[in-house]
């Protein structure tokens, strides 16, 4: 298969250079730009700080181009590009990517600014594949994924739609990563010196929650309709966002069929063809360890992780401390990699499904 000419959107930020990291050797999709901030325009990548904890990969002497400039729409279609990564800031991935979709560039988007947006597909793969087919309407050749607090609630939750939620209730706690380089390179923070507050993050979850739990009529989605009761919290760890969820169902169920659920829920056959699908989506442990559980490529974790030759490990969501209260509800810990699974190598799993179904060549 050919690699497509790719520009990652974002330089310096830690979802940018994961997507860096990824493309290294990615067997579909080829480095040939990166959009940057003005100041940092004409630089090499080399130049600009690695923030992520293993070391820089081998990156391609690709050009970093100024994303405020008049020209970036031209210069990326210079250079034939043809799949945009988006790791940028709402506001300005409002007028960004939607230049770069109405001039025929797929973007698939770690934004938040276009999710939930009519015609634009909020998707993650395991749970509502089918709301791509919406991909590139008139607005342009636009996906989304989705926050990444809502990864870990949300893929074990669609392994026991079966049994028809009815209530949900979450509680997170969310890494320092998640809230960018500059909080995670604070030494406070790192002492645990933090505000764990997270504004509107609750609100995000609730709403994105429901999006992809629902039902697609054209183009347009019917939001589903569960009672949820969602609290967010930063806690001081580098990465991995951990969940707590308490949920009622309509039908009853066993220790043993819940744990059936799990270990049998997998990706749409398309997905599955993907280099970033993990082995299983669901990585099922009797309790999660947030130093050794991180990750996981579904099967198996990895101590010394190498994500920009592996791009499984990281990919799955571990789930445990599995508990029935009653035959209607249930409790478990979800945790999943906020920075791989939860942004970049979500993102990209979008663009690899998108291949693999046709709706880029």
């Amino acid at each position: 298969m050919r690699r497509r000419p790719t520009v990652v959107l974002g330089a310096s930020g830690l979802v940018g250079q994961r997507m860096q990291q990824r493309l290294c050797n990615h067997p579909w999709f080829e480095l040939k730009a990166v959009g940057g901030r003005q100041e940092n325009a004409g630089k090499s990548l080399e130049q600009i700080p690695w923030r992520l904890e293993q070391l820089r990969p081998t990156l391609p002497s690709v050009p970093i181009f100024d994303l405020s400039s008049d020209s970036f729409i031209q210069d990326m279609l210079k250079l034939d590009i043809e799949v945009a990564f988006s790791c940028l800031p709402s506001d300005v991935a409002e007028r960004v990517e939607s230049e770069l979709a109405q001039a025929g560039i797929a973007v698939f988007s770690n934004a938040s600014f276009h999710r939930g947006k009519e015609g634009i597909p909020l998707v993650i793969p395991e749970i509502n594949a089918e709301h791509s087919t919406a991909f590139s309407t008139t607005k342009g050749p636009i996906m989304c994924g989705t926050n990444c607090t809502l990864i870990p609630m949300a893929v074990p939750l669609a392994a026991l739609r079966m049994f028809e939620i009815q209530t949900v209730h979450m509680r997170s706690e969310q890494a320092l990563s998640g809230a960018g380089w500059q909080l995670l390179f604070d030494e406070n923070a790192n002492k645990g010196v933090l505000d764990s507050e997270i504004p509107g993050e609750a609100e995000k979850v609730a709403e994105e929650f429901l999006h992809v739990f629902g039902t697609l009529d054209g183009t347009t989605v019917i939001p589903a309709n569960f009672e949820l009761d969602i609290e967010c919290q930063r806690v001081a760890r580098r990465d991995g966002h951990q969940v707590f969820v308490k949920a009622t169902f309509a039908h009853p169920f066993s220790l043993e069929s819940v744990l059936q659920a799990f270990t049998s829920h997998q990706f749409p056959k398309a997905a599955m063809r993907c280099p970033s699908a993990p082995v299983h989506p669901l990585h099922i442990v009797e309790h999660i360890d947030v130093e050794h559980h991180l990750w996981s490529n579904g099967t198996t974790f990895a101590d010394q992780p190498k994500p920009s030759e592996d791009l499984q490990t990281g990919m799955a969501i571990i789930v445990g401390d599995v508990k029935i209260i009653d035959t209607f509800t249930l409790s478990f810990s979800a945790y999943s990699h906020n920075t791989i699974r939860g942004a970049a190598g979500g993102t990209m799993l979008l663009a690899e499904q998108a291949v693999v179904k046709g709706h880029i060549p």
